[in-house]
């Protein structure tokens, strides 16, 4: 078959590990020839923990923008809520309708945006394009309404598939689905130039932040949501740095910064040491973050599915600790450790790794030919094209 044409729809370009990954997937498949991809995101903004992100200044609109990607928008505000098919005004679903009608098949981010199809659905206007949600959470009724769009669609016989970035995530949305529906499930993977030790780049950061070389950082790389439970990090903080009078925390990520009066009051709740506690926010510059950092914590308490905060951390020579959430467990097998949700099993972690941070390091670093990106881009580009010769055999 010709060279496919395949659109994406996006709530919204914003700050998560689950933009990062279909962004890099697309544009992996589209500089490769492989299809000929474009966007549409609902949102052209983003009102979420206490910020306000726009499309344009996102660093994944720009990665589109510069592999040759058509982004266009709706020009919605994403928040809490995803926007639900009767929201729709006539103008955005001809908006809507143009992109679908030049797509030979469709790929959702996650759920959320697939109000926007059964709504175009509704009015006749969804061609008979196959349809692919990917699906990157390990809890659907998390996601409120958009499970029910997902399982209306896979109903009527409108979704084609679902690729899964886990076992879990799978498993999980699987009641939602009728038989019909075709199940892939892609693990993860990540751009090893891009995430790799770098000595040299281990201290700039920790200079600006006036962390010394030999001094233990813990980063927590996550938005400030209760999925990613920040509570518990801070109090396994006020327990560690009890224990430890050199070690430093970093914490990145929306809604990471002094300005977030949450943030404070929880940092104040859980008597950990703002002194020592450094708030970075969002950042462009992850792989130098994660070079900073001995360990990268992650305390979720439900939701995730394959953390890229995990492997990026890893690659990158820092040393993954995280509760057992999705499938995070087989995610650190091997070069991490997984811990209960519990302040002080949390520290106690960190304290092992430290203690013994050459060798989680060497374990980590040996890892890495298994979290590179090219096995995840074939399996990519095989499901997709299954996906687009579904339609052309129908037809």
């Amino acid at each position: 078959m010709s060279r496919p044409r395949i659109l994406s729809l996006y709530e919204g370009l914003f700050a998560g590990g689950a933009r990062v990954l279909h962004t890099n997937v697309i544009t992996g498949l589209h500089v490769d020839g492989s299809h000929e991809h474009a966007v549409l995101s609902v949102a052209s903004r983003a009102r979420r923990e206490g910020t306000v992100q726009h499309m344009v200044d996102d660093t994944r609109y720009r990665w589109l923008r510069e592999a040759g990607i058509e982004v266009s928008d709706l020009g919605r505000e994403a928040g809490a809520v995803p926007a639900a098919p009767e929201s729709f005004t006539a103008a955005e679903l001809e908006v809507a309708a143009d992109a679908v009608a030049r797509a030979d098949a469709i790929l959702t981010l996650k759920e959320q945006p697939l109000g926007l199809l059964v709504a175009l659905d509704a009015r006749g206007l969804l061609p008979d394009v196959p349809i692919a949600a990917c699906l990157h959470r390990s809890d659907p009724t998390h996601s409120g309404a958009a499970v029910r769009w997902l399982a209306e669609l896979a109903a009527s016989g409108r979704l084609t598939s679902t690729i899964s970035c886990a076992e879990s995530t799978s498993d999980a949305y699987s009641r939602f689905l009728t038989p019909a529906v075709d199940r892939f499930v892609i693990a993860n993977g990540i751009d090893l130039a891009r995430y790799r030790p770098k000595p040299h780049e281990r201290m700039p950061l920790r200079t600006r932040l006036g962390i010394a070389p030999n001094v233990p950082v813990v980063l927590f790389a996550a938005r400030f949501d209760a999925m990613k439970d920040p509570g518990l990090f801070l109090r396994a903080v006020a327990v560690h740095a009890a224990r430890d009078a050199r070690a430093q925390y970093v914490m990145c990520g929306a809604g990471m910064t002094a300005g977030n009066r949450a943030l404070v009051a929880a940092i104040a709740e859980a008597g950990a040491p703002a002194d020592r506690i450094h708030l970075l926010g969002i950042r462009d510059d992850m792989p130098r973050v994660y070079r900073a950092a001995d360990i990268v914590a992650l305390t979720s308490a439900f939701g995730e599915a394959s953390p890229l905060c995990l492997i990026e951390g890893a690659a990158s020579g820092a040393t993954p600790v995280t509760t057992a959430v999705g499938d995070s467990a087989q995610v650190v097998a091997g070069i991490g450790l997984v811990t209960p949700r519990d302040a002080e099993a949390v520290a106690s972690a960190w304290a092992r790794v430290i203690s013994r941070r050459p060798d989680y390091r060497a374990a980590a670093l040996a890892a890495r030919s298994r979290m590179g990106a090219e096995r995840m881009l074939e399996e990519y580009r095989s499901a997709i094209d299954g996906v687009a010769e579904r339609a052309e055999a129908a037809a």
